[in-house]
């Protein structure tokens, strides 16, 4: 009886744990919300006194943050296809081929995914300057192909490794070149793994800050920059509206990767089973 008492009493300290760790993570984006919505013109104590969308017209009203915006949606779309292409053909070539130090180059390819990011950005800012490249939006489309890149590789390369190699050897068989057995059969098979890493690069990259606020100029900036700046200069809940904004962003990511992958493939199991 006492044994069962026992269990009873871990179980209701496990649960107490787990709702006060949800309690811990949720309870900044409640407020948060929260505070995008308040009527008043000045930040008060919660819960405010009524709603409004005042701070979400004036986002879209501040050309500072918009141009923010737009920088990072089209940094995020043109980083995402050039780390997806090379995270494709690095993966296939890496899966493909045996040679010595095959592992290190993967923990090489793997590396930024360690490395702090402010390491990466500030380390990046040098070379990039020692190159003479000051173009704000070049040196910034470096850092987030650097940060992406790892994201589509390792994907790609656990979507690879569940594929049956007898498949593509069947259609060499048949007749099909390597380029035909590529797109016909193992390109199709990877296809759930090669999404998911494409949108873990797009959330990574939207959502960057470490490596985008060393590389930014001034005219070329993230939204994520732009929210940091403005907080400094200027502080009012139109941070809070763009805060929530961006968490929709990934919240439409997640929904996107659940009905196109699946979230428990792509981050749990996430390989072909055959």
């Amino acid at each position: 009886m006492s044994g069962r008492l026992v269990d009873d009493a871990m179980w209701l300290a496990g649960m107490v744990m787990i709702g006060a760790i949800l309690c811990f993570l949720l309870t900044p984006i409640a407020v948060t919300v929260i505070m995008a919505f308040d009527s008043r013109a000045y930040l008060g104590p919660l819960p405010p006194p009524s709603l409004s969308l005042r701070w979400f017209e004036q986002f879209f009203s501040d050309d500072y943050f918009l141009r923010g915006l737009s920088t990072s949606i089209k940094l995020a779309a043109l980083a995402v296809a050039i780390s997806t292409a090379v995270g494709l053909a690095t993966a296939f070539v890496v899966e493909r081929t045996e040679f010595a130090g095959k592992q290190l180059l993967i923990s090489l390819f793997l590396s930024p995914l360690l490395v702090p990011p402010v390491v990466t950005g500030f380390a990046l800012l040098l070379f990039l300057s020692h190159l003479g490249l000051i173009n704000g939006f070049t040196r910034l489309l470096c850092g987030h192909i650097i940060i992406t890149v790892p994201y589509t590789i390792r994907a790609t390369l656990t979507g690879l490794g569940g594929i049956d190699r007898a498949l593509t050897e069947a259609a060499l068989s048949l007749g099909a070149n390597e380029r035909a057995a590529f797109w016909d059969v193992t390109f199709p098979l990877a296809r759930t793994s090669i999404v998911s890493g494409a949108i873990f690069a797009f959330a990574v990259s939207m959502d960057d800050v470490a490596v985008s606020i060393m590389l930014t100029d001034a005219t070329t900036y993230t939204l994520p920059v732009a929210l940091i700046s403005s907080m400094r200069a200027n502080f009012d809940l139109s941070i809070a509206a763009a805060s929530v904004m961006l968490m929709l962003v990934t919240l439409g990511l997640i929904v996107a990767l659940e009905k196109s992958v699946g979230l428990n493939k792509a981050i749990g199991q996430g390989v072909f089973r055959s």
